[in-house]
């Protein structure tokens, strides 16, 4: 809570309990005890902000405001009250308020020092950079600090950052910092070593690369001290951009004698090397090569170096270091690249990379290591390498399965590298299914055999063998998306089950079950697995994507509201974390991290993560509440929907997901492509327009149901209904063209890797007629709108084309509800088989007949005067003809029709879920497991839990149809 100030205060000593009560969360107990001390003391403020925190608490929002903008009125400057209204302004989101308090504080006691460094951070909450330079300079005037100047300083390259003109940015704002801090640096006042990073970055960002280079190796670079190396890192960074490459080339290899290992400089010797060649690059005949020292200007000097490093290593007696020897590799790499014809120096590279593998192999990073450099060995030296590595493997004696197995740690993990690497060569795949299944009887034996070396690890700990079991799953994987035999999945299933039982905390099997519970349709299992996983902070938005994409259409509604809300939590707190790191930076110098935390704020509002959570969350509250909680029109109006407005920041959109979390072996050829990353991105970005499309074509069909029938069209547009019309017309205009793209996309049936990324929604719902039928009834309101305009007397044709569209929406909405019959899950021959699609389109089928049943409200609200009106003419006029209007008669037939897919809806539910609930899966065989019991106990778990995911999800969707039933009896006119 607030700084309570010196305890000699009475007041202090009268707020005590009420603060107490805040910080113990009692907020009523808080607000009573205000009450009590505000009859006694009508003018202690603090109190009264105190009680408006209990009730912004409380939920009371409004109550709360007034109270606080009544202390804020008289402009307080006792610390407790203006500290209390800050955390009361930071709780209602609004720390823009913040800024007027103290801006008032200051006025008033214009030298205090505290209220000045306040008003600044308030500035620096809402990004008030011209504000935060000026109160920098104030208070620098006030109490002459160095931070204070600085603060000042750094808020005018953050007007630079933040400039929209980039030309803004380097002619004035950045140029008048540089003469602040040259100011600073000529009267010798540089202190702290914030100070020389910041004159570092506003050099660097003006491009005087040169100027730069001059403070970092002079005596203000004497003071970059926090990181290890930060001088020489500057240097390397600057000698690159201003490409003078001896420099380059001799500053890292002067840091390679120093450390052989530290990798990070051995890219830029390389990469120096080979610009000095393509310059033709000599040195000088007398004197120093360069500034930085001798250099290194042809192949063969290079690899002395690094042949010399890896002598080094070998003569040592203590555990050789790994840089020099990929070093090595790396250089390989390059040469090849190049088609130098000295690769031929270093060696033969299945010959080094044994080595490499005899020396590092009981190192779990031997596989990453290695598999990068695979490319440099040849198709046929593929067994013949994986062979000489195999021997290099010391196993024990044969046991009664037929295996050998490692008799320690070290030694299982050399195998474990051994069968890696295969599997990135390709060698698995190659095998026929009995090969396979054999590949999998071996990794199975070695991951059982493995446990007993952590029989007494902690629960958090891996497993040593973990991998074994994973790659087993990956093999079975293969035969299931090969051969699509759907036993495969069922025992992979079972033996990550397995897995995860013995390695509770492996992230990885818990991702892989994630993923297969989702293609085979159940969502049930995946929010304990996902939860499980415990993801932090920006986790939510790089792989919030595995959760989010399948909860809803796979019908766990209630899941997919709270996976929704776990991952917008995080967004909207985004905001305000942020604001608080960069008051954090600015107190401590960390000045070089605020414009880091400034794109990270960018990067997550412009998240293609954020943009879909947002938009599939206020379209699934619509199809849970609408018409059934609330009216169309004020869900609508709670969500703060507007139909005009598309806040979705196409332009900057930026795909965060990490689609290389799940650890795969697999060789290049059947890997993530960046061809695959943009088509998925074009398709992901396709699926969002047309869903955003679809919610603010309802969030105009709701304001249309709100507006009364006129028939004067002056009148029409004082109403704001001929605004609406237009915003209407456009975004059918606009999502007619997304379908026709999104349609051409969808022929190319791009397929991605297994471990990639998802497919989204938009080819199951374009196949199965609901994005087709969800646009024509939203089409149709602009004809219900033109009959509200003309009447029913004159509309022959008009009344004819709306029952016609009618028809073909009952036929629509027929064929989707077919493309959903047959069984879910299937026994055939003794084996389970699922049949997820049919789920999916299920869940289309409820999307669909929910926004027809949005437009027939509409077309309800717009014939029901229309027919009375019609009434009261006839009456008049004494009229025998009782037939009803065209477009009645139609729309009697419309609701009948609705009532009736619906029952035939909930009959197929019903049967399912009876075929369903007497399925035994206990006659199931199960192929190879005849002796493991344990592991058939897995496997069936597996199936129970697909078999009572799908079982929660039909009653879920059965409830909810259930209750639009009940909408369509409110149809009647």
């Amino acid at each position: 809570m607030a700084a309570r100030g010196h305890v000699q205060d009475p007041n202090d000593r009268r707020l005590r309990p009420i603060y107490d009560y805040l910080d113990n969360g009692n907020n009523k107990m808080a607000i009573q005890q205000a009450d009590k001390l505000l009859k006694k003391h009508k003018d202690l403020h603090c109190a009264k902000v105190l009680k408006a925190i209990g009730l912004q608490r409380t939920g009371k929002q409004d109550e709360a405001f007034t109270l606080a903008q009544e202390v804020a009125t008289l402009e307080p400057t006792d610390d407790n009250s203006l500290q209390a209204l800050t955390i009361l302004y930071r709780e209602m989101h609004r720390p823009e308020l913040v800024t007027k308090l103290y801006e008032a504080a200051v006025k008033k006691v214009p030298l205090s020092e505290e209220y000045h460094s306040h008003l600044f951070m308030a500035y620096a909450r809402v990004g008030e950079y011209k504000k935060m330079q000026q109160a920098g300079m104030a208070l620098y005037k006030i109490v002459p600090k160095n931070p204070y100047y600085f603060w000042s300083v750094m808020s005018l390259v953050m007007q630079a950052i933040s400039a929209r003109d980039e030309k803004l940015a380097q002619t004035m704002f950045l140029p008048l910092a540089e003469r602040m801090v040259e100011k600073m640096v000529k009267e010798e006042k540089i202190e702290a070593e914030a100070e020389v990073q910041l004159y570092f970055m506003i050099l660097e960002r003006l491009g005087k690369c040169e100027e730069a280079l001059d403070v970092i190796r002079g005596p203000l670079g004497e003071k970059l001290t926090s990181e290890l190396q930060s001088r020489e890192n500057k240097c390397m960074m600057l000698y690159q951009r201003l490409q003078r490459w001896p420099e380059c080339n001799a500053l890292a290899h002067k840091l390679l004698l120093k450390n052989p290992d530290d990798w990070q400089f051995y890219p830029s010797y390389f990469e120096s090397l080979f610009h000095l060649i393509d310059q033709s690059w000599s040195p000088p005949e007398e004197g120093e090569h360069c500034s930085e020292g001798a250099v290194h200007h042809t192949v063969a000097e290079v690899v002395r170096f690094v042949e010399e490093r890896i002598k080094g290593e070998d003569s040592k007696e203590s555990r050789s270091l790994r840089g020099p020897y990929l070093a090595r590799l790396e250089l390989m790499h390059r040469l090849r690249e190049r088609g130098c014809p000295e690769e031929s120096l270093l060696g033969e590279p299945l010959e080094l990379m044994v080595q490499f593998f005899g020396k590092f192999g009981d190192k779990p990073c031997c596989i990453t290591d290695l598999k990068i450099y695979l490319h440099l060995l040849c198709p046929e030296q593929h067994v013949q390498f994986i062979n000489r590595l195999s021997e290099a493997v010391p196993l024990g004696e044969q046991g009664e399965e037929g295996f050998a197995f490692p008799e320690d740690t070290k030694a299982l993990q050399r195998h474990l590298c051994v069968c890696q690497l295969s599997r990135a060569l390709g060698l698995h795949h190659s095998l026929d299914v009995d090969g396979k299944l054999q590949l999998i009887t071996e990794l199975k034996a070695h991951y059982r055999h493995g446990l007993k070396f952590g029989k007494n690890s902690l629960k958090t700990e891996l497993q040593f063998s973990d991998m074994y079991c994973l790659m087993a799953a990956h093999v079975y994987i293969d035969l299931w998306t090969e051969a699509g035999d759907e036993n495969m999945v069922w025992q992979c299933l079972g033996i990550l089950q397995e897995g995860l039982s013995h390695s509770p905390s492996n992230a990885q099997f818990k991702l892989l079950l994630l993923l297969l519970y989702c293609h085979l349709g159940a969502f049930e299992p995946v929010v304990d697995l996902y939860s499980s996983l415990d993801a932090k902070h920006v986790q939510h938005d790089t792989i919030g994507f595995l959760l989010t994409r399948y909860a809803e259409s796979l019908g766990q509604f209630a899941a997919a509201s709270q996976s929704c809300n776990f991952s917008l939590r995080f967004f909207h707190s985004n905001q305000k974390d942020t604001s608080e790191y960069i008051i954090q930076a600015y107190k401590y110098g960390a000045f070089e991290k605020i414009p880091e935390f400034i794109a990270l704020r960018n990067r997550l509002n412009q998240s293609l993560h954020f943009a879909q959570v947002r938009t599939e969350r206020m379209l699934l509250d619509l199809f849970l509440e609408a018409d059934i909680v609330l009216s169309l029109e004020e869900s609508v109006k709670a969500m703060s929907l507007s139909a005009e407005d598309d806040d979705i920041p196409w332009d900057n959109m930026r795909d965060n997901r990490d689609l290389t979390v799940f650890t795969s072996w697999d060789p290049k050829e059947r890997q993530l492509t960046d061809e695959h990353r943009h088509q998925s991105l074009e398709e992901e970005s396709l699926w969002l327009r047309i869903r955003s499309l679809t919610l603010r074509l309802l969030a105009v069909l709701a304001g249309l149901g709100h507006a009364p029938s006129q028939q004067n069209s002056e009148t029409t547009n004082e109403n704001g209904i001929g605004d609406k019309t237009s915003v209407l017309s456009s975004l059918l205009s606009q999502l007619n063209q997304t379908l026709q793209a999104a349609a051409q996309m969808a022929e190319k049936r791009v397929q991605y890797p297994f471990l990639g990324p998802p497919s989204t929604r938009m080819g199951p719902a374009l196949s199965s007629g609901s994005c087709q039928c969800q646009a024509a009834a939203l089409q149709l309101s602009v004809h219900l709108q033109e009959l509200d305009t003309v009447g029913l007397d004159e509309s022959s044709e008009l009344q004819t084309q709306i029952c016609n569209s009618f028809k073909s929406l009952v036929v629509q909405l027929q064929e989707i509800l077919n493309k959903c019959k047959g069984d879910l899950l299937e026994m055939k021959e003794s084996k389970l088989k699922t049949h997820p699609s049919l789920l999916e389109n299920l869940i289309f089928f409820v999307e669909t007949i929910s926004v027809v049943l949005w437009m027939a409200s509409y077309c309800a609200k717009i014939l029901r005067p229309l027919k009375t009106s019609l009434q009261k003419k006839k009456k008049k006029k004494k009229d025998a003809n009782t037939a009803l209007p065209l477009v009645v008669c139609g729309f009697q037939e419309l609701t009948g029709s609705l009532q009736d897919l619906l029952t035939q809806a909930l009959e197929h539910i019903k049967g399912q879920e009876t075929g369903m609930t007497a399925l035994k899966l206990a006659s199931l065989t199960l192929e190879g497991h005849t002796e493991v019991s344990e592991e058939a106990s897995f496997t069936k778990a597996a199936m129970d839990k697909v078999q009572s995911s799908y079982l929660r999800s039909l009653q879920e969707v059965g409830d909810l149809l259930k209750k639009r039933v009940e909408t369509i009896k409110n149809l009647k006119i």
